[in-house]
């Protein structure tokens, strides 16, 4: 038994990889994915309650804690004119740039230090990892809400019972751009963050 968390930066576990089939942007599409990382065996539940709710992606896109890279997938094969993926686990990031090459499409995908620190995006997608803690997690949104663009527009699904509503409250004080649920279902809330 490892000690293995998905926001691990270098897992133990033993490295298998294995093909699934998941629909991503409509169409049933094979990619890789392993131990050791986020939701290795489907598309999440929460993850697909974001993926029904957004519009398509406008400009350039950041996909906050990718995985095996779902939504940053699903960002590049409905037509974003960039995607950046970031998450701090190395067989995650290495997967999704292998299921990028698969699915023939573009993504940037590093640790949160290979990022242009100056760049800026018109979108945000994230199912971000809640179970981080409160204090890091704040941190992260704090490190990635700031970089959308004025009139961007930033979409994070977050369980009800694991606190989507004071989550929303929260990101409400910062200043970041007006916070609204635009969607609710099967214990999910997605949060819009509008930046004016």
């Amino acid at each position: 038994m490892t000690e293995d968390h998905y926001f691990t930066a270098r897992p133990a576990s033993a490295d298998e990889r294995r093909t699934i089939r998941v629909t991503l942007a409509g169409r049933e599409v094979e990619v890789e994915t392993a131990s050791g990382i986020f939701s290795p065996g489907h598309v999440d539940l929460g993850t697909q309650v974001l993926l029904r709710t957004v519009p398509d992606p406008r400009g350039r896109l950041l996909d906050v804690g990718c995985g095996w890279g779902p939504i940053a997938l699903e960002a590049a094969l409905r037509g974003a004119s960039s995607v950046t993926a970031v998450d701090v686990n190395e067989r995650a990031l290495d997967l999704l740039r292998r299921n990028a090459a698969r699915l023939g499409v573009e993504v940037t995908a590093g640790t949160p230090d290979q990022v242009d620190a100056d760049a800026t995006y018109d979108t945000l997608w994230s199912n971000p990892p809640i179970r981080i803690g409160k204090e890091a997690l704040h941190a992260l949104l704090a490190t990635w809400l700031p970089r959308l663009a004025p009139g961007g527009e930033a979409y994070l699904v977050v369980q009800k019972n694991l606190g989507s509503d004071s989550l929303a409250r929260w990101i409400a004080g910062q200043g970041w751009g007006e916070v609204e649920r635009v969607a609710s279902a099967k214990g999910f809330r997605v949060l819009r963050v509008a930046r004016g």
